[in-house]
């Protein structure tokens, strides 16, 4: 599905293979299938591809295994069922423009931790490590120049171009703020009541498909092939476990403040036209995690509320609590973070843009950034796997925690309250007004 995601390539079948595996799906009947197709030569071969997608549509149908030890539904009422009990609704202060001042943060904490590691994203860590200590911004402390020694550019094959800070004026367009406005238009055009279809409409309507990636590329086409949701999310989507979705909670976090359930409900109605179990999970958790943000001043309470929102037995739970464990014992973020790469491979596609490595990310940078905003986002960013989605998400969560008026200067400055989007009605927009107008929309 590369080359514009018209064929299914070798990396896409094997990535297919792997996603099985981890689902827990009993292969057997498929594996000298698997093994055959892996054999040619996919890539340079189109008229294989109708023999891929057959073998797509009987994966899907694949039955999990006896005694596999995860309890995985993608449904919202399966998911409630299955999640441990949660704190419910948290008191919201009657001072509105300290909670906005909140939300204000969150927004601008986004952009901030994306611009952060934007020019780094499909970096592997020998390539951004080297280039950060090579810059003299090891460990990571300030936003990314590419205004450096002509041999560092050469030696790193880095070109002098992107969203290097001393390249843009403000936030740059990305998919990881795109999807922030998506779900403030969303809800302003349908409601709090929004459905899934609704999300999926809006997409067609405003979202050209080639700002679109990888599991959200391939349910856009499967809207326009006439799947509507939730089929959409599984139908020859091998991504539909990749981080997608987590980079599209924030916004239903920001409309429910203090209701961490209804946050997590939201993103639900979100995550499940493109993804599946702990893609669908780790948007539930982030949403949550801001919806409690908003009131809460610990991190780790803040970490655990999320928590509280999606399946105990998952994947996506055991992983974030061994993160938990990690911090409990002692170890330093370094070890972290090396305990991250061992679990992963990141020269893998599959491991470097899953939901589940990437969340591990999001929860360093939370635990050992400890509500310091530059720790918070230079830890997530420099951990490695999508540096721009990690960067996000944790400075979301911590700006949230924070407030636009104790952010420092010298993060959100570059801003210039200035963020441009791929969204139809929203090319340039001023941050603090985008930040109003999603405030007015929240639910009291």
């Amino acid at each position: 599905m590369k080359q514009g995601y018209l064929f299914v390539s070798k990396g896409d079948l094997e990535t297919e293979k792997q996603q099985l595996i981890e689902e827990g799906r009993d292969i057997s009947s498929v594996e000298a299938e698997f093994a055959a197709l892996l054999g040619l030569d996919i890539d340079n071969k189109p008229e294989l591809q109708d023999r891929i997608f057959d073998l797509f549509d009987r994966t899907i149908r694949l039955p999990v295994k006896q005694g596999y030890p995860y309890v995985e539904p993608s449904d919202l009422d399966g998911i409630r069922m299955a999640r441990p009990a949660g704190p419910g609704k948290l008191k919201v202060p009657s001072d509105d423009r300290r909670l906005f001042d909140r939300v204000h943060g969150a927004w601008l904490g986004r952009c901030a931790g994306c611009l952060l590691g934007k020019p780094v994203e499909g970096w592997r860590t020998p390539k951004l490590w080297g280039f950060l200590k090579d810059t003299g911004n090891f460990p990571l402390k300030n936003y990314l120049r590419c205004d450096v020694d002509e041999s560092v550019l050469k030696k790193y094959e880095v070109k002098p171009e992107g969203a290097f800070i001393n390249k843009v004026k403000n936030m740059v367009e990305d998919d990881d703020t795109n999807y922030t406005v998506t779900g403030l238009a969303v809800m302003k055009k349908y409601g709090v009541d929004f459905k899934p279809l609704d999300v999926a409409n809006f997409w067609l309507e405003n979202i050209s498909i080639l700002h679109t990636y990888t599991a959200e590329r391939i349910a856009y086409r499967n809207f326009i092939r006439l799947i509507p949701p939730p089929a959409s999310a599984s139908f020859r989507n091998p991504y539909r476990e990749w981080i997608g979705a987590q980079i599209r909670a924030d916004f239903f976090g920001y409309a429910a403040p203090g209701n961490p359930g209804l946050a997590a409900e939201f993103a639900w109605r979100d995550a499940c036209i493109s993804h599946v179990k702990n893609g669908v999970y780790g948007e539930m958790w982030v949403a949550a995690m801001l919806a409690a943000a908003a009131v809460m001043d610990d991190v780790r309470e803040v970490m655990i509320t999320g928590l509280s929102e999606i399946p105990a037995k998952s994947r996506l739970a055991e992983a974030l609590g061994d993160v938990l464990k990690w911090k409990d014992e002692g170890a330093d973020s370094d070890e972290a973070s090396r305990r991250i790469h061992k679990r992963w491979d990141e020269k893998k596609g599959h491991d470097w843009c899953h939901t589940i490595s990437n969340a591990q990310i999001v929860a360093l940078g939370l635990l050992w950034g400890e509500k310091n905003f530059e720790k918070s986002i230079c830890s997530a960013v420099q951990a490695g796997f999508d540096t721009d989605c990690n960067g996000a998400t944790v400075g979301s969560v911590v700006g949230m925690m924070l407030g636009a008026r104790r952010l420092p200067a010298k993060w959100i400055r570059p801003l210039h309250d200035t963020l441009e989007t791929g969204i139809q009605g929203f090319s340039k927009v001023r941050i603090s007004a985008i930040a109003k107008e999603g405030f007015a929309l929240r639910v009291k």
